[in-house]
């Protein structure tokens, strides 16, 4: 299962971005969407999984789940391995033990860095910021690839977008 993530778009869904995305079983937002017509675009290339973030407000903001645990699934009929992930979108507020909660992937964003963690057999994973750019951070998304035994591999895409 190839599974996308992208998070702080802030209303801006890039064309790098959508291109990145292609091929994708599942994608995850994992909060600061700015504009519900993203989650429409996104849900084009696969079915999407979003959660709220700090500047998601308003009715649109409201709609979005703060938290949202998510099965990925490798393989079908019948799967031959699955993982459960956690999203949320500030890592700070996560209230839980990820790996005792039976967690192998917490995504997140906030940030806007790209980050790639693994502690305790857990994975934590940022895919950076795919909207606006933030100082000099690279505009980034995603991608995990869960295989057979539960096995994850993760990658950062970084978009190449100038300036």
């Amino acid at each position: 299962m190839v599974i996308a993530v992208i998070s702080d778009t802030h209303g801006l869904l890039r064309d790098e971005a959508l291109v990145a995305l292609q091929g994708s079983d599942l994608i995850i937002h994992a909060g600061d969407v700015g504009d519900p017509d993203i989650l429409v675009r996104l849900g084009q290339i696969a079915p999407v999984h979003a959660v709220r973030g700090n500047t998601d407000g308003g009715t649109f903001g409201a709609s979005l789940p703060s938290t949202e645990v998510v099965e990925l699934v490798a393989g079908s009929d019948p799967p031959t391995s699955a993982v459960l992930a956690f999203v949320l979108h500030d890592l700070a507020e996560l209230d839980l033990d990820a790996g005792a909660a039976g967690f192998s992937v917490v995504i997140h964003g906030h940030t806007h860095r790209p980050d790639i963690t693994w502690q305790d057999d857990v994975l934590y994973f940022n895919p950076g910021a795919a909207g606006h750019r933030r100082f000099t951070l690279p505009v980034t998304v995603g991608r995990l690839v869960v295989g057979s035994g539960a096995r994850i591999e993760a990658e950062i895409i970084d978009l190449n977008v100038p300036g």
